[in-house]
């Protein structure tokens, strides 16, 4: 405010008098004198209303230019709170002579009257210095900052000894505390007075208005170097998408201050100086924050209204969670009912921020069951609807706690066909019972991600590379929900049952991709056969084999403990069983090596080794893997 209106404002005042020149200010020397008759409260009051004068005309500004340019407060704090002790003195006299019924009653009570309008001028002056000057000592850093030791007293009010001085359990602070707020403690000391004064002589308005005059700019300043501004819903749904996530941030940064500091430092000035009257510190402490705090709660509501978009998803995880873990803080800050607004406010941010997640969330799962690509992965690899999905749930995951807040009210819709394949959940009817509504959520959409996948599987002409594709997925799904909070959330149980559908996919590839090899050999590999007949039995092995590990070699699983696990069944298997029958028909046909036995069982693991690696893991195949019985057996298998 320019100094020209603080100054009109400064001598505004709506006492019953407009003006103190209406009195005839007469010197003590000018009242009656007392005549034995006169009782002794008449003689008390009479010593009042000397007493007051005395001081009160010293300190008259219009009377002096000492007065007038210096600071009662400043200069001498004992006289000040003499001053104010004098005051209160003559408001006690004025309700006497109140009482009183005669003319010499009235013609002092108006007498009274005008040295009180004086009084009033001079704390009115001070209490503007005070607020004024000490900007520095009463910012909310400040004063939210002091010892609780210093805020024993805030709810009663000044007490003076007869010298006018506070008394000493006030004046001793302790000395753990820091000088600043020393200086801070007897501002607002100084403050209180000059305010419990003022009120109790009817001039609340003229000290309320100065006050929230004052304070409201530090308020608005402190609002606006936290980088809060005014928006429109219209101006945030034009922004690119980098400028409001700044501001969000920024937004996240101003609420821990705004809260901690700004807000609650206020409060607590507000409540120290208005102590006396609990009326008037919550209005003055509403009137002074609204504005700011409806600004500072606003916004989040004004971005939850704005266009979805996954990319806001975790900002507005953010905000509810910055929200819901100040809370506590905000309803104790803003607890009356004039401030009720501004709680309301935030609530009404709290509920969009949690509607618009619910939204993303359904507009996830919408974007699962519609995505469009028919192009089967090559290799049977891992689908990047998957990669996309678990990474976004793992995320999604870190925020279980607010997440199960936001989804306390949901239920999966009706189980089906697809979700009993999938899970095996036809006899766990009471699952769901027992989960929470979170966990429902996130594992119902990664029960629609394995419907979609499924569906993507029948793309493939080769129905070994179908179950492959599953069994990369879901084995993708499953450590990505073991390296992230979705264990938590999906549980052990879950994970377990996912990890036996893998083995199942997985153990259906090997029967479908590697049978035909396998029953190229005799079911027992250990029986005699004919030189004719194990040379047509070595030949089918062979051109199967060689078929197989050629198509085998396009395949791909990229997760490590999978591909070591279908390699080491596969193995199994197959090196075992054919070692056998190798062995026993090198035994029959004796030492001569026959030109039909294209490999031996090592070769077979040498070949197996090397297959299911992408093309990106080639470079760290150890080549170190056991040696062939010659360098020709590592050339890619095939007629010589």
């Amino acid at each position: 405010m320019p100094r020209k209106g603080m100054r009109s404002l400064l001598f505004q005042f709506s006492s019953p008098s407009n003006s103190i020149s209406r009195y005839s200010i007469a010197s003590p020397s000018r009242t009656p004198a007392l005549t034995p008759r006169r009782s002794f409260n008449d003689a008390m009051i009479e010593q009042s209303v000397e007493s007051a004068a005395a001081i009160i005309m010293k300190w008259n500004p219009d009377s002096s230019t000492y007065a007038k340019v210096t600071s009662m407060f400043y200069e001498d704090k004992k006289e000040a709170m003499q001053f104010i002790k004098r005051v209160n003195d003559l408001q006690k006299a004025m309700h006497l002579m109140a009482s009183e019924d005669s003319a010499s009653a009235s013609d002092r009570l108006v007498y009274a009257q005008g040295l009180m309008e004086i009084a009033m001028k001079r704390l009115q002056k001070e209490f503007y210095q005070i607020l004024s000057m000490n900007r520095a000592h009463l910012d909310p850093e400040s004063v939210s900052t002091r010892s609780s030791r210093c805020s024993t007293r805030s709810s009663t009010s000044v007490d003076f000894d007869d010298d006018g001085t506070l008394d000493d359990e006030i004046q001793a602070v302790d000395d753990s505390i820091s000088e600043v707020e020393q200086v801070s403690f007897i501002v607002m000391e100084d403050l209180r007075a000059i305010a419990e004064c003022m009120i109790s002589s009817g001039y609340a308005k003229e000290c309320v208005n100065m006050y929230k005059v004052i304070r409201k700019s530090i308020i608005d300043e402190g609002v606006y170097r936290l980088g809060l501004e005014k928006l429109s819903a219209s101006r945030i749904n034009k922004m690119d998408w980098e400028v409001l996530d700044l501001k969000i941030k920024n937004w996240l940064d101003a609420i821990k201050l705004a809260i901690r500091t700004l807000f609650v430092g206020e409060r607590i000035l507000c409540d120290h100086v208005f102590s006396s009257s609990e009326s008037i510190r919550e209005s003055c402490f509403a009137d002074i924050s609204r504005e700011g705090a409806l600004l500072l709660f606003g916004f989040p509501e004004l971005v939850a209204k704005s266009k979805k978009s996954p990319e806001k998803m975790f900002r507005v995880l953010d905000m509810y969670s910055s929200i819901v873990e100040n809370w506590p803080d905000i309803e104790s800050i803003f607890s009356s009912e004039s401030s009720s607004v501004v709680r309301s406010q935030a609530l009404t941010s709290l509920a969009k921020l949690g509607e618009l997640v619910r939204a993303i969330v359904m507009d996830l799962e919408f974007s699962i069951q519609k995505n469009s690509s028919k192009s089967p992965v090559a290799g049977g690899g891992v689908h990047s609807l998957t990669l996309l999905s678990m990474n976004y749930l793992t995320f999604l995951a870190d925020y279980g706690n607010i997440l199960t807040d936001i989804f306390a009210d949901w239920t999966p819709p009706e189980k089906s066909s697809l979700e009993q394949i999938f899970f095996n959940t036809s006899d766990q009817s009471d699952d769901s019972s027992t989960a929470s509504a979170i966990s429902l959520r996130l594992g119902w959409l990664i029960l629609v991600l394995l419907c979609k996948l499924d569906s993507k599987a029948k793309r493939y002409k080769d129905v070994s590379l179908s179950y492959l594709f599953l069994a990369n997925n879901l084995q993708h799904i499953v450590s990505k929900v073991r390296s992230s909070n979705l264990q938590y959330l999906l549980g052990d149980e879950w994970i377990a049952k996912q990890e036996a559908k893998v083995r199942q996919f997985a153990a259906k590839y090997e029967a479908l991709a590697w049978g035909r090899v396998l029953d190229s050999l005799p079911e027992n590999p250990t029986e005699k056969f004919s030189q004719e007949e194990a040379k047509e039995i070595f030949r089918n092995f062979n051109m199967a084999f060689q078929e197989t590990h050629r198509k085998q070699k396009s395949c791909f699983i990229p997760d490590s403990k999978l591909r070591d696990e279908v390699k080491l069944s596969i193995g199994r298997k197959l090196v075992w069983f054919y070692g056998e029958f190798y062995r026993a028909q090198k035994a029959y046909a004796g030492a001569n090596e026959k030109p039909y036995i294209r490999f031996s069982p090592e070769d077979i693991g040498n070949y197996l080794s090397d297959l299911y690696f992408e093309p990106s893991d080639w470079g760290s195949v150890s080549t170190s893997s056991p040696s062939s019985t010659s360098s020709s057996h590592r050339r890619e298998p095939g007629p010589r």
